[in-house]
């Protein structure tokens, strides 16, 4: 929790500063929403993380790609304000609340989306996952710069990711349609981190510490272009020529279907 609070108070102004400056609010971002959708979408996630660390209730929320989609525009539409400016403000206002909150959480667990059970540690780290990869996505759309740091994306992957694959169904992440034939273990790397297993059966995603025998592939990921690419913000290429990812074993192209089968929300 102290390196994930830290985190975030590095990352916030940065965002807040960008959120600021936006130039076009309805400049088309990811998907369907626009630059100021983002930054709604943005202070929606500061709010519930921040009421899951403080033990309020959360949204009702299946965490699936439709699921998400679906809540994240019930939200939306509830909260008309498109301002930067105004929706900047938002954001400092409630990353001061989350860190008070989180500074003062004793709670081995809290509830979070769909009922899963999490460490606050990890719910922080979650919420640092939304602002780098969403300061990403407002960043493309208006043509300035959002550096990724390492340590910032490793904490994001290790903190927030990996514990939320493991509290939530192993079917959660996955399109099921896509996912329902592929079977595949891969040995992931994390450079500057943790090594695990990633084990896909029929529709499933489970995670495992054992021994990485066996395995169909290795991957040897930089934090950021791992998330970026886990996420769907960039494709394997330009990260595999820049030395970013490494891949090598017995069956490496499965590493490419697995991009196809997993579904973020």
């Amino acid at each position: 929790m102290t390196q994930a609070r830290a985190a975030l108070r590095d990352v916030v102004p940065s965002l807040v500063e960008l959120v600021r400056s936006v130039p076009d609010a309805n400049a088309d971002s990811v998907g369907t929403w626009t630059v100021s959708d983002v930054a709604a979408h943005l202070a929606h996630v500061f709010r519930f993380d921040t009421d899951a660390v403080g033990g309020r209730p959360v949204p009702e929320a299946t965490v699936t790609t439709a699921g998400m989609a679906e809540a994240n525009a019930k939200m939306l539409a509830r909260d008309g304000e498109r301002d930067p400016v105004v929706l900047a403000d938002r954001i400092g206002t409630l990353a001061n609340e989350f860190d008070d909150i989180a500074s003062r959480s004793r709670a081995a667990t809290v509830n979070w989306l769909q009922g899963a059970r999490l460490p606050p540690s990890a719910v922080a780290c979650h919420l640092l996952e939304e602002c780098l990869i969403h300061g990403h996505d407002i960043a493309v759309a208006t043509g300035r710069s959002w550096p990724i740091q390492r340590h910032h994306a490793l904490l994001a992957v290790e903190g927030g990711v990996l514990p939320l694959i493991a509290s939530l169904p192993p079917t959660a992440l996955l399109d099921q349609e896509k996912a329902r034939s592929f079977r595949a273990r891969f040995d992931l790397r994390l450079r500057g981190g943790s090594r695990m297993l990633m084990v896909f059966d029929r529709g499933s995603l489970t995670l495992d510490a054992g021994s990485a025998r066996d395995v169909d592939a290795h991957l040897s990921a930089d934090p950021a272009a791992l998330m970026l690419v886990f996420i769907g913000r960039q494709g394997i290429g330009k990260p595999l020529l820049e030395g970013k990812l490494a891949a090598w074993g017995r069956r490496p192209w499965k590493l490419a279907r697995m991009l196809t089968v997993i579904s973020p929300p």
